[in-house]
C-alpha cells in the first residue's frame, strides 16, 4: 500500500498554535495534521498555523514573528469536499513551511515537488490517479450533479470553449500576477481565437450560491461576444464540461489544472501552480520553473503535497482512497431524482429521508392531499399513492437488514434503508430491484469474495437487524435435533404481501411439529411482541403447549449458533440463520426463499436461478440497502456501518426508566392514532 503522505517530517512531534479561531475550529484538522498536535498558546509551541494568505494569516504572521516561532501555511486540499468550504469541512488541505502554491511571487514546497519530478513508479502511480480522478468524475466541490445525456448535450458540445471565471477579490489572483483585466483579456482572446466556436463561461459556485462576486455579468459583454457566449450560471459539475470542450480558457482557477487532468488543451492568463511548466499555453512566465511533465505535476499536487482524511471514519487515507470514497459519494446522491414528493412520512422519519436521499430535494406532503401529477413520488413500505394524477414514478422505503441497536418500533434511528424504484423486497407477487438483481444481475468474483469477507465479519460481530441484548442460553442436552421457529407480529406487511398460505404463528408452530415431530422445538416471539410494542397473534398465548420451550429474550444470535434448523414464514432471522449455513424450511416468499438456498413450501417460479450462498449476500447487503454513517450523516458502505453498529452497541445501555418512558409514550401516540 502506498504510504499515507509525503509531509509527515514538516509534522512529526511538532506543537502546532492556530491563532486564529477559524483554523482552530476545522473538524477534521486534528486528524489531517495527524503526527503534530495542536496547543492552546504560543508558549506551548514550535509553530504557527495561518490559513494560506487570507487576512487573517496576516496576523497568525505577526504572531509567528512576535514570538520567533516558524510559520506553516495551511489550505485546502485540490479535493476538498462534497460541499462548499462554509457548509462542509475539508478531507484534504495543503501544508507549505516555505510559502503558499497560489503565491507566485515567491517558491513554494508544491513547486520544489514539481521542479524534482518523478521516477518510473511515481510517473506510474500518476497517471493511474490522473486515470481514476476522469473515472471518479470527480473535482474541488463535487455537490452538482451530473447532466443527463439529453440536458448534456444542450450545455456542452464538441467544439465548445469554456472560459473560467472566478470570485472577485481571490486571493490567487493577485498572488497569482493576475488582476481584473486579467479576465477581460481572457475572455476576448476565447473569442478571437476560436471564432466559429461557442464560448461557454462559467460562473464560480460561491458566486451562484449569493456570497461572492465575479468578474462578468451578461450586461458588461458586447453585443458580438453576447451572441457566441453562453453563461453558465446554474450548478454544473465541472467534468460535464472538460469531457465535452475543445479548449479551456483560465487565469489561476484549480479548473485548469483539472483541464489537464482530463488533458485539455489550457491557456493560462496567470501564473498558477500548474502553469509556467511547458503544459499550458501562457501569457505569463516564471524563470524558475523549467519544463516538467504532467505526471510530475500530477504526483506532488495530488500525492507528496497533501494529506487528506477518509469520509468514513475520518481517518487518514491515500489520495486514491479518497478519490475513490468520493466518487463513489457522488453517485450515491445521483440514484434518486432531483426532487421528489414524499406522502405519509412520520415526523421523525423525515429528517431521516432526506439523509437516505442526500441528492434529492424532498418535499413532505400528508397522504390525504391529492397529487399534482408528475411527481418522483416516494412511499413507506406498500402504502397507497394518494388520489390525483399519476406519478412519473413511485419509490417505496422500508427499514434495512442491518438496521440498529434496538427495535424499530421503539423509533431508532437507522442505520440502513432500502428505496425501491421497482417494489418492494417482501412483496412476493412482484418483482423487486432485489429480486431483479438475484435473478439476473451478475456478480464478479472480486464483489463475491467482498461479500463473503462481509458474511464473515458479521458472524465474527455477532450483528443481527436490531443487535438487541439478553440472557444466555444452552442448547437442550441429548440426541433430539434442535428446531427453531421464529414469530413474526401478524400485521406485519411482509406476512400480507409475502405469505400466501400460513399467515399466523400459531399455524406456523404446528406445521414445524407436524412435519418434525422428533424435535426439540423452540419458539421464539417478535420482540417488538415482547415488548409490548405490536399485539400478539392469534392463539400465541399458547405457544408453550405447542413448542417445546418458548424463549423470549434470548439474542436470535444465540439461538441461530446453536439449532439445526429455523422455520419461517417471512422473518429476516431466516436469512440471518443462511449466513450461518443452518437448514432452513421457508413456509412464506421471503427475499431469500426461491433461489435453491432454502427448502421452500410455496412455489416461486419467477425465481429460477440457483444461488451460492455470497451472491445472495452480495445482492442483499451490499447492492440494494443503502447505509449512513450516524457519525457524519453521510452514504457509506456497509463495511462502514458494521464498525458504527460496533460501536453504537459498545455504549452504555438506555436506563430502565427511560426505556420504559420511550415505550410508555409510543403506546400513547399509537392509541391517539387509532392503532
Amino acid at each position: 500500500m502506498p504510504e499515507l503522505d509525503a509531509c509527515a517530517a514538516l509534522l512529526s512531534g511538532r506543537r502546532l498554535w492556530a491563532p486564529t479561531a477559524g483554523v482552530a475550529r476545522i473538524a477534521t484538522l486534528p486528524e489531517l495534521l495527524h503526527g503534530a498536535r495542536l496547543v492552546r498558546s504560543p508558549a506551548e509551541a514550535d509553530a504557527v498555523l495561518a490559513w494560506g494568505r487570507k487576512p487573517s494569516a496576516e496576523r497568525a504572521e505577526a504572531q509567528a514573528r512576535r514570538h520567533g516561532l516558524p510559520l506553516l501555511r495551511l489550505e485546502d486540499g485540490f479535493l476538498r469536499s462534497l460541499a462548499l468550504g462554509p457548509d462542509a469541512p475539508p478531507w484534504s488541505v495543503v501544508l507549505d513551511d516555505e510559502g503558499i502554491y497560489y503565491d507566485a511571487s515567491q517558491p513554494s514546497r508544491l513547486e520544489r515537488l514539481i521542479a524534482a519530478g518523478v521516477d518510473a513508479a511515481q510517473a506510474a502511480r500518476a497517471e493511474a490517479l490522473r486515470q481514476a480522478w476522469c473515472e471518479a468524475r470527480v473535482s474541488k466541490y463535487n455537490l452538482a450533479r451530473d447532466r443527463d445525456p439529453a440536458s448534456l448535450a444542450q450545455l456542452a458540445r464538441e467544439g465548445d470553449v469554456l472560459v473560467v471565471d472566478q470570485t472577485a477579490g481571490d486571493a490567487a489572483i493577485a498572488h497569482g500576477g493576475a488582476d481584473a483585466r486579467s479576465f477581460a483579456r481572457m475572455l476576448e482572446a476565447a473569442l478571437d481565437e476560436h471564432p466559429g466556436a461557442r464560448v461557454l463561461l462559467k460562473v464560480h459556485p460561491d458566486v451562484m450560491a449569493g456570497r461572492k462576486s465575479g468578474h462578468f455579468s451578461p450586461g458588461t459583454l458586447s453585443p458580438g461576444a453576447a451572441q457566441r457566449v453562453v453563461w453558465l450560471a446554474d450548478p454544473v459539475h465541472p467534468p460535464d464540461l472538460l469531457q465535452q470542450v475543445a479548449a479551456v480558457y483560465v487565469v489561476t482557477s484549480q479548473m485548469g489544472f483539472e483541464a489537464l487532468l482530463w488533458r485539455r488543451p489550457l491557456r493560462c492568463f496567470g501564473l498558477p501552480f500548474y502553469a509556467g511548466w511547458g503544459l499550458s499555453r501562457d501569457e505569463q512566465t516564471l524563470a524558475r520553473r523549467p519544463p516538467a511533465r504532467l505526471q510530475a505535476l500530477v504526483h506532488a499536487a495530488l500525492v507528496d503535497y497533501p494529506r487528506q482524511v477518509h469520509p468514513h471514519g475520518g481517518a487518514r487515507c491515500t489520495p486514491e482512497a479518497l478519490v475513490q470514497a468520493v466518487g463513489w459519494l457522488r453517485q450515491q446522491r445521483q440514484q434518486d431524482p432531483e426532487r421528489v414528493t414524499a406522502v405519509g412520512f412520520s415526523w421523525w422519519k423525515r429528517p431521516i429521508l432526506q439523509r437516505f436521499m442526500p441528492g434529492s430535494q424532498v418535499r413532505f406532503q400528508s397522504a390525504r392531499q391529492p397529487l399534482a401529477g408528475g411527481e418522483h413520488l416516494v412511499l413507506w413500505g406498500r402504502a397507497t399513492p394518494p388520489a390525483g394524477a399519476a406519478p412519473a414514478s413511485v419509490r417505496r422505503v422500508e427499514d434495512g437488514f442491518l438496521r440498529s441497536v434496538g427495535l424499530g418500533a421503539e423509533m431508532r434511528q437507522p442505520l440502513s434503508w432500502v428505496i425501491d424504484a421497482q417494489g418492494l423486497y417482501y412483496d412476493a407477487t412482484a418483482p423487486s430491484q432485489l429480486e431483479q438483481w438475484l435473478q439476473s444481475g451478475e456478480v464478479s468474483a472480486a464483489l463475491r469474495e467482498r461479500a463473503a469477507a462481509l458474511r464473515q465479519r458479521i458472524l465474527a460481530a455477532r450483528l443481527t437487524k436490531y443487535n438487541l441484548a439478553g440472557r444466555a442460553w444452552q442448547r437442550p442436552a441429548g440426541e433430539r435435533p434442535v428446531l427453531l421457529v421464529v414469530g413474526q407480529v401478524e400485521a406485519d406487511e411482509s406476512l400480507r404481501w409475502g405469505a400466501p398460505g400460513l399467515r399466523r404463528n400459531a399455524d406456523l408452530l404446528r406445521a414445524a411439529r407436524a412435519e418434525r415431530p422428533d424435535a426439540w422445538l423452540v419458539y421464539k416471539p417478535h420482540p417488538d411482541v415482547v415488548a409490548g410494542l405490536r399485539r400478539a397473534g392469534d392463539g400465541e398465548a399458547n405457544a408453550h403447549a405447542l413448542a417445546d420451550e418458548v424463549v423470549v429474550d434470548v439474542p436470535i444470535d444465540q439461538l441461530l449458533d446453536q439449532v439445526d434448523e429455523v422455520h419461517v414464514l417471512t422473518s429476516l432471522a431466516g436469512f440471518e440463520a443462511l449466513l450461518r449455513q443452518r437448514r432452513v424450511v421457508c413456509w412464506g416468499a421471503p427475499f431469500y426463499a426461491g433461489w435453491g438456498l432454502t427448502e421452500d413450501r410455496v412455489a416461486l417460479p419467477r425465481r429460477q436461478r440457483r444461488l451460492d450462498l455470497d451472491s445472495l449476500v452480495a445482492a442483499s447487503l451490499i447492492l440494494y440497502p443503502r447505509y449512513v454513517d450516524p457519525a457524519s450523516g453521510l452514504p457509506c458502505p456497509p463495511e462502514r456501518a458494521i464498525d458504527a453498529l460496533l460501536a453504537w452497541r459498545e455504549r452504555p445501555a438506555e436506563g430502565r426508566a427511560r426505556r420504559a418512558a420511550r415505550r410508555w409514550l409510543l403506546g400513547w401516540a399509537r392509541r391517539l392514532r387509532g392503532r
